[in-house]
């Protein structure tokens, strides 16, 4: 989407455990959701259906979560209501959520180590898919819809899962622990990332091996998550215990570190500009991605984890 094409901005107050509705020029919060069981994690924007999906995590973190939610809130974005709860029970601790290319839903179930997968048209699951894990913490889908594929914290592991036949093929041992993922647009790469140490591992799909392992310049301690770009040119990095980004050239030959404000977590893209959610300090980040500079910041919430844009 262009600049001008942006009708709104929405944003998961993951701390504050609220929705916010921002003004997309003066950033000013216009609409406050309220009343959520802890606690609103993550986010999912649609803006062609005018739609947002919302997971209810839980009140703990990963691997940690004694009270696990079930439920993924459906949010009207020009309404700025809730409109439906999908209720994913028996599955528990819903968290990544990314829309398939075959119109589908696709968010990892932590604690019941699934895939959920949810039908947009009648906002229900239809199915799960077993990811073969300890926890399944995130998920990234390739472009051509055919593999998912999740990173498994505990196990140090990413499952692969066909998606057309909604079976997991296998998983790829990884050398440390993971806290993050994203696959590349040609879908030839998977980025993990190291809940262990400031690295990133390249996976090649192809061989079904870690072909190489990258250092987070700067960073002291490990990273969080991984995005590519929607160009596929960059692939960002957030660093949750460093308090900066990575912006990294595709083939990975190049990188620069941005300090931004305390425990940046998720982010999205707007033209050249990236927007990052500090839930530590209930700062935004605005960055210009072209000098990796921060233009701009301001107060969103307790502390925003997601952001996004319709």
């Amino acid at each position: 989407m262009t600049n001008t094409s942006i009708r709104g901005m929405i944003a998961v107050d993951k701390i504050g455990c609220k929705i916010l509705f921002l003004n997309p020029q003066t950033y000013v919060t216009e609409t406050v959701l309220d009343g959520f069981q802890r606690t609103v994690h993550e986010l999912l924007v649609i803006p062609e259906t005018n739609r947002a999906y919302v997971p209810i995590y839980g009140d703990g973190i990963h691997g940690r979560n004694p009270n696990p939610g079930h439920t993924l809130h459906v949010i009207d974005l020009i309404k700025r209501e809730v409109v439906d709860s999908i209720d994913l029970s028996p599955f528990r601790a819903p968290h990544t959520v990314r829309l398939g290319a075959d119109g589908m839903i696709y968010i990892t179930c932590e604690n019941s180590s699934v895939v959920a997968v949810i039908d947009p048209k009648t906002n229900k699951m239809a199915y799960a898919i077993d990811s073969g894990s300890t926890n399944g913490h995130r998920l990234c889908i390739a472009a051509d819809g055919q593999r998912l594929y999740t990173d498994n914290e505990e196990d140090a592991s990413v499952s692969v899962i066909d998606l057309p036949n909604r079976k997991l093929l296998g998983q790829i041992k990884t050398p440390q622990a993971l806290a993050g993922i994203a696959v590349s647009n040609d879908g030839k790469t998977v980025v993990a990332v190291s809940d262990e140490n400031p690295v990133v591992f390249l996976i090649d799909t192809a061989s079904g091996k870690v072909t190489r392992e990258v250092a987070l310049e700067g960073a002291a301690k490990p990273a969080q998550i991984a995005r590519y770009s929607p160009d596929g040119k960059l692939v960002v990095v957030s660093n949750l215990n460093s308090n900066m980004l990575h912006i990294i050239d595709a083939s990975f030959g190049a990188q620069k570190a941005v300090p931004v404000g305390a425990q940046p977590m998720d982010f999205a893209f707007r033209g050249d500009e990236l927007f990052v959610g500090c839930q530590g300090d209930g700062s935004m980040h605005i960055i210009d991605i072209p000098t990796a500079k921060v233009k701009q910041s301001f107060q969103a919430g307790t502390g925003c984890e997601s952001v996004g844009f319709f």
